[in-house]
């Protein structure tokens, strides 16, 4: 059973109202359990059935830009993260991995920077070694999207080779039949052309690559669910098993601290930044409906919790 955490401190109703605007109390992140996570490298814990282990790859510290948040400034960025009792310096964006082991099957949920971008980055190999987790052991990954961070740890820096080549990388075919026309580049910035044309002679050309649509089934229970918007085929995945279920939420937003907490700003990174909002908040109303456990990408460790309606938010309250 999953047990969410309301620890470290809890603002009075009075201090909540003053802060952001609602009338009831609400929790922040145990800074504690998350630093302990992190060090560790790996939280695993039970949904229903299935063993969920929760994996970091490390974090980028994004300098602040205007551009970041295309309708919030830099003054209300810092105010929302100081709220959250996060750092202002920078924005600090984790990687975290979700993999789950339901039904025999062991099932990864994107794969990770490969340690080819921030230099803080990489670690998911060792936190996997730290979790117990054999690399020969997954089956199958599942892949969100095809933004950096999420695939190149399936493709080896100077020579694309398969890292996971006995696994089966199941991809939504939205999101692979955009980044494989050859009309692609005519919708892309220049500085976006190598992740596609990498795109197209990795996941394009692999034999070990299948396609699913909205509804399909990677394995039993474990279903994907399109919520377009951040790309053109992002992809979330509903784990169910016994009487829990797990989302895996993706990028529904980034940092929850400012994306949840505002479900209405636009991050930079979203391809069509109203449909992604569209997307965020129906999948977090479904998680809410359904008392679903969620997983973020760039949630932080211990990366899962449940999501709550707050106002005209959402909160974000870790698992324990």
């Amino acid at each position: 059973m999953t047990h969410l955490t309301r620890r470290t401190f809890v603002a009075s109703a009075a201090a909540a109202s003053a802060v952001l605007g609602i009338d009831r109390q609400i929790a922040f992140a145990d800074s504690k359990a998350e630093a302990e996570a992190t060090a560790a490298g790996f939280h695993r814990f039970k949904v229903g059935d299935a063993e969920v282990t929760t994996l970091f790859d490390g974090l980028w510290a994004k300098p602040h830009d205007e551009k970041f948040i295309r309708n919030a400034t830099v003054e209300e960025t810092k105010a929302a993260l100081a709220k959250a009792g996060l750092p202002t310096e920078a924005v600090n964006i984790p990687f975290t991995i979700t993999l789950v082991k339901t039904g025999g099957r062991t099932i990864m949920f994107d794969s990770g920077t490969g340690a080819q971008l921030a230099p803080t980055a990489g670690r998911l190999a060792d936190s996997m070694k730290a979790a117990g987790i054999d690399p020969e052991t997954i089956d199958t990954i599942a892949v969100t999207h095809f933004h950096p961070d999420h695939i190149f740890g399936l493709m080896a820096k100077d020579t694309n080779a398969p890292v996971f080549p006995k696994a089966q990388i199941v991809v939504p075919e939205a999101e692979l039949a955009w980044w494989t026309d050859e009309s692609v580049f005519t919708k892309l910035p220049t500085e976006r052309h190598g992740l596609a044309k990498r795109v197209q002679a990795t996941l394009g050309k692999w034999e070990n690559v299948k396609r699913i649509g909205d509804g399909g089934e990677i394995a039993p229970g474990v279903v994907a669910v399109s919520a377009f918007g951040h790309t053109p085929g992002h992809t979330t995945y509903v784990v169910g098993s016994g009487n829990g279920q797990l989302i895996v939420l993706a990028d529904i937003t980034n940092i929850p601290a400012l994306f949840a907490r505002n479900p209405g700003w636009h991050v930079a990174f979203d391809a069509d930044p109203v449909q992604a909002e569209a997307s965020r908040r129906r999948m977090f109303d479904r998680a809410i409906a359904d008392q679903a456990v969620i997983t973020g990408y760039h949630y932080g460790m211990p990366g899962a919790g449940k999501i709550e309606k707050d106002g005209n938010g959402y909160a974000f309250v870790p698992v324990a």
